[in-house]
């Protein structure tokens, strides 16, 4: 025992937070059990040893990376060529797995652009790209975007991917409205995850 006076404070985790060690993420959130699942499959983790900031924005790199992952993390058949991509970053074998299998195909003039933000429209193509290249069958799309209040600014690359994700369950707007063209955070792109391996 310490011959002088000794404090100890204790400190109580708010509404049973995730495996008590994300605090930003409690059982009553929307996204709880998308990050628990993306956690344990070893598709993400935290942004540091306490947080996963599910509200922050999702770049293009950490949504390829997130696809990969969750396809098994394949290895690619190439090391890619875009200027901005190190060959070292976390984000390398993702990005090419992703170029070679038709989810994206960068951002033009050979960059990625990997810490640019994600739409949420941007995102569910990437999800649905991602899909046909894991099987995915075509199929015919039932038109559901005319019923939200903000389908016409829907960009047109993302229209089948956006009435695919509604068909499966994936996305299913806010108020009415599909907010295409907001940022897509961390906690949404794990949700249209889980929901899209369900």
């Amino acid at each position: 025992m310490p011959a002088s006076k000794v404090t100890v404070k204790a400190t109580f985790m708010d509404d049973n937070t995730m495996l008590n060690y994300f605090v930003d993420v409690k059982t009553g959130d929307y996204f709880y059990n998308a990050v628990l699942w993306a956690v344990q499959e070893g598709i993400t983790s935290g942004t540091d040893a306490t947080h996963f900031s599910p509200n922050a924005s999702c770049t293009r790199a950490q949504i390829v990376t997130f696809l990969w992952r969750a396809a098994g993390s394949p290895e690619p058949k190439g090391t890619g060529s875009f200027a901005d991509v190190p060959a070292d970053s976390y984000y390398a074998k993702a990005v090419a797995w992703a170029v070679e299998n038709g989810i994206t195909g960068g951002t033009g003039d050979g960059k990625f652009s990997p810490d640019a933000t994600c739409t949420r429209a941007q995102a569910v193509t990437f999800l649905f790209r991602g899909a046909i290249a894991n099987g995915l069958e075509a199929v015919t799309l039932q038109e559901l975007i005319s019923g939200f209040s903000d389908a016409a600014s829907l960009p047109g690359y993302a229209v089948s991917a956006m009435n695919w994700a509604l068909a499966n369950g994936i996305v299913q707007g806010n108020g009415g409205a599909l907010m295409p063209n907001n940022t897509c955070t961390r906690g949404q792109i794990v949700t249209f995850l889980y929901r899209a391996s369900k």
